[in-house]
């Protein structure tokens, strides 16, 4: 299983992005899906995750600012990130969790730098 992230970059306090996360393999039905970051000095932390069935939760900071999908048929799941801080900076991970089997996979992570 690989997990490959893509759409991170710099934006100004304010702006939007959106990251993606395609996985290989055909497991994606049996997972759930997670978004982390990491920033500097600090730990990783959870930003928001979706079940198969397209259940959501989202830690209090990025609530009514982040949305997390998901796209069963093409294996991928997104991250909206609107109204974005300079406290949203961090490496942004995506994660995998096999339902079936409890195994996690993490992927290379992207950077996203939000200027004030």
């Amino acid at each position: 299983v690989q997990l490959v992230e893509s759409g991170g970059g710099l934006v100004q306090a304010g702006g939007s992005l959106r990251l993606s996360c395609a996985i290989s393999g055909n497991i994606f039905s049996l997972t759930v899906m997670g978004w982390y970051r990491q920033a500097p000095g600090k730990q990783r932390e959870l930003v928001a995750s979706i079940t198969s069935g397209g259940s959501t939760n989202y830690a209090d900071s990025v609530k009514g600012r982040f949305t997390i999908t998901r796209d069963n048929a093409k294996r991928t799941v997104y991250l909206q990130m609107n109204s974005l801080r300079p406290e949203d900076t961090a490496v942004y991970y995506c994660r995998l969790i096999r339902t079936d089997t409890g195994n996690d996979y993490w992927g290379q992570g992207t950077q996203v730098t939000v200027s004030s």
